[in-house]
C-alpha cells in the first residue's frame, strides 16, 4: 500500500527531458530584457539633434526610456 504511494509521487521519466529547452528560452528571454534595457538607456543618452533625425521628441524617449525592461 506505501509502495504504489511513493510511485505516484515519482516524476515522470520525460520529465527531465523538458528542463534543458526551457532554461534555453530562459536565457533566450533574459538577453532579450537585457538588450531592451541597454537600448532604453541609450535612447535617454542621445541628445535633441540625434532624437530629431530620428524623428521622436524628448518627452517620447523619456516616456521610453523610462518603461521597465519588460514592458513592451
Amino acid at each position: 500500500m506505501f509502495r504504489d504511494a511513493n510511485l505516484c509521487l515519482a516524476f515522470p521519466p520525460h520529465h527531465h527531458s523538458r528542463l534543458p529547452a526551457f532554461l534555453a528560452a530562459a536565457r533566450v528571454r533574459l538577453r532579450d530584457w537585457y538588450t531592451v534595457y541597454r537600448q532604453r538607456r541609450a535612447l535617454l543618452r542621445l541628445d535633441d539633434a540625434l532624437l530629431k533625425d530620428i524623428g521622436i521628441s524628448r518627452v517620447d524617449a523619456f516616456q521610453e526610456g523610462s518603461k521597465p525592461f519588460w514592458r513592451s
